[in-house]
C-alpha cells in the first residue's frame, strides 16, 4: 500500500492563509508530487485518488538543525 508521510510546516504563523503541511516522503507507489506545501484537504484528496494512506509525523523540538 502507498503511504504519504506528512508533517506540519514550521514557519507558518497562526491565522496565516498559507498551506500548513509539507509532504516528506511517498512510499510504495508511483505517485509524483510537483509542489512543496499543501493544505490538509489537498493531501486527503491526493491520498483518496491514489488509494494511499496518510501518515502524519509528529513535530519535535530537537533535531531542528539550529544550535
Amino acid at each position: 500500500m502507498t503511504k504519504i508521510y506528512v508533517r506540519g510546516r514550521q514557519k507558518v504563523g497562526e491565522g496565516v492563509h498559507q498551506p500548513m503541511f509539507r509532504i516528506v516522503a511517498v512510499t510504495g507507489g508511483s505517485v509524483q508530487i510537483h509542489a512543496i506545501h499543501f493544505r490538509k484537504m489537498e493531501i486527503e484528496q491526493l491520498a483518496k485518488d491514489a488509494g494511499a494512506e496518510i501518515v502524519y509525523l509528529e513535530a519535535t523540538e530537537e533535531g531542528t538543525g539550529k544550535d
